[in-house]
């Protein structure tokens, strides 16, 4: 209740939403040849994506024109990475409200947002090679992604909490988030491709937004809920006295 899981929940999944769109079209009129490639095969993989809506990614990630770059500019580009920091806040109040922290206890230095927002950046660009096990297939790649996910998610949970919390105490929710997520990343091979390539069919572009919006609230709910069962678990006398969770809030 003091999560407010589904207002926590959607307010990281416009955040997501805000920010990911003008991220991807100033890494369309920057990013390298290379990059750009990577990001359509990543963004394809974690979606499963075909036909038209897979067409549509593409599309973004043409070569650059000349026209595109100064369309957007450098300082614009440089807006959109500082504007992307409301997804960093947005997951920091999360686990401030897991924790039951007071919002004096979590005050975070800027560059930490920063740092969390490029680390993901670099982490969406390497989910292609990662799910497919660096070419040795889905049987070694699946791992992987569950491992990276828990990792990612336990240092996301230390440093926007500024460190207040112990690394230990972290882990369960940084599991249970992983779990969580791969799992509907599952589910998003069966669902995805064929929600987006009928919404795009019957009302073209704005349908995605509605199918890309619904199934973002889901997996910000997904990881709300993660990340608070795992704040409770590890303050449970079973796990408490074996993460050295303290005994009350921090």
């Amino acid at each position: 209740m003091s999560v407010n899981i589904f207002d926590s929940a959607t307010r990281i999944a416009a955040q997501c939403f805000l920010t990911a769109v003008p991220l991807l079209f100033v890494l369309g009129a920057y990013g390298p040849e290379a990059v750009q490639t990577q990001v359509v095969k990543s963004v394809s993989a974690v979606f499963g994506l075909t036909g038209q809506s897979k067409s549509q990614v593409e599309q973004v990630f043409q070569p650059p024109a000349d026209d595109a770059r100064q369309a957007i500019g450098v300082v614009g580009g440089l807006m959109v990475l500082l504007s992307a920091t409301a997804v960093s806040r947005a997951v920091q109040r999360l686990c401030r409200r897991a924790w039951l922290l007071p919002q004096g206890r979590t005050k975070v230095a800027p560059w930490r947002w920063l740092a969390w927002i490029v680390l993901w950046l670099g982490a969406l660009v390497a989910q292609g090679l990662l799910r497919d096990g660096f070419g040795l297939g889905a049987w070694l790649g699946i791992p992987i992604v569950l491992v990276v996910q828990a990792a990612m998610w336990w240092w996301t949970q230390h440093l926007l909490l500024g460190g207040v919390v112990r690394w230990a105490p972290l882990l369960p929710g940084a599991v249970l988030t992983a779990i969580a997520v791969g799992c509907l990343s599952v589910t998003a091979h069966f669902y995805m491709p064929r929600a987006l390539n009928r919404a795009l069919s019957d009302y073209g572009s704005a349908g995605s937004v509605f199918v890309l919006l619904s199934w973002l609230i889901v997996v910000s709910v997904a990881i709300a809920v993660a990340l608070s069962v795992g704040a409770v678990l590890s303050q449970e006398p079973f796990l408490r006295r074996r993460l050295g969770t303290p005994t009350s809030p921090p």
